[in-house]
């Protein structure tokens, strides 16, 4: 992972008011739950004083209670209280877990994976879909991370993994595609077309009219949008669990139908729609071998791949930053 970002990890819906979660984010396990005044509050699923799931406990005052033996945990991850030394007993400093920021918004939850002292106001999102209406579903994936957004990056794939869906017509032909990068954005524009046998593909410096092109956007370090038109919108997020899975969290965006009874529906179709696409996609994906994407691997790229090439570079710059 890339360290000192802020991560999408799951949806708000999925953290309960009144019942701690239990997830594996980033390798780890970790224990989440909402604190007083509703907010998410995170720290490591593991008790420091007898290695018990904290997740398995319950909120007390708006502090976690270790289910073992009733310690309550901050949302700092420090211990408020040990029953047994009575409350008047101080408690040491060095009995705490690791705690993680977050912050929630859009029907959203980011952690702040890296040191917190680090850590930006807020994070990254696409702010214009505020105006849309969304349906959403999430997908567990037998891979790391990196290569479900690498999957989302592939231009070449989609007359041949999505040739019954968005891939009809037989575009195996790719010109460029030109790819942007502007900070953590990474913009790229997609003119694929029928091979006629009599023309090769356009390099992207030959390409000059590319922004009139059908274009998607992948922000770091987890999330995505395809511009499938000014009124629909598809959004991903990918996340990271261990070095062999990811979840991925697909909504549908529309602003088209805003009828309460009719907009449901409309956006229930686009939810199917989005899966049966995401599915295609799935079955290819998880043979992919090695199960992590890395900057240099043994693999045999070409110019279609320029997405996914810019992608494994500008991560690796970012890694490297972070590790000054």
């Amino acid at each position: 992972m890339i360290f000192n970002q802020w991560y999408v990890v799951l949806e708000s819906k999925e953290l309960k008011k009144h019942k701690p979660l239990r997830i594996k984010r980033f390798n780890e396990y970790l224990a989440l739950w909402r604190g007083s005044n509703g907010e998410v509050c995170c720290i490591a699923d593991s008790c420091c004083h007898r290695g018990v799931s904290l997740a398995c406990g319950k909120i007390v005052g708006g502090e976690l209670q270790c289910p073992f033996h009733g310690f309550l945990y901050e949302k700092t991850g420090k211990i408020s209280l040990i029953p047994a030394n009575g409350k008047l007993k101080s408690v040491p400093e060095t009995m705490k877990v690791q705690a993680y920021k977050s912050y929630e918004a859009y029907g959203l939850i980011w952690l702040w994976y890296g040191d917190i002292d680090q850590a930006t106001e807020k994070p990254f999102f696409f702010a214009e879909l505020e105006d849309f209406t969304y349906s959403s579903f999430k997908d567990h994936w037998n891979v790391h991370y990196s290569r479900s957004i690498e999957n989302q990056l592939d231009v070449v794939h989609l007359p041949f993994v999505h040739r019954t869906t968005i891939g009809r017509g037989d575009k195996t032909l790719v010109n460029g595609p030109v790819v942007v990068r502007e900070g953590e954005m990474i913009t790229f524009y997609v003119n694929n077309r029928k091979d006629d046998g009599k023309t090769i593909p356009l390099k992207p410096d030959e390409i000059v009219d590319y922004k009139h092109f059908f274009h998607l956007q992948f922000h770091y370090p987890n999330i995505w949008q395809n511009f499938i038109s000014d009124k629909i919108r598809a959004f991903a997020a990918f996340v990271p669990v261990d070095d062999e899975n990811s979840i991925v969290y697909i909504r549908y965006y529309q602003k088209m139908v805003n009828v309460p009874v009719l907009c449901e529906l409309f956006n229930y179709i686009g939810k199917i729609s989005s899966i049966v696409i995401l599915r295609q996609d799935k079955r290819v994906v998880e043979t992919q071998l090695p199960k992590k994407s890395e900057f240099k691997m043994d693999e045999r790229l070409i110019m279609g791949d320029k997405p996914i090439i810019e992608y494994r570079k500008h991560r690796q710059e970012l890694i490297e930053e972070s590790q000054k």
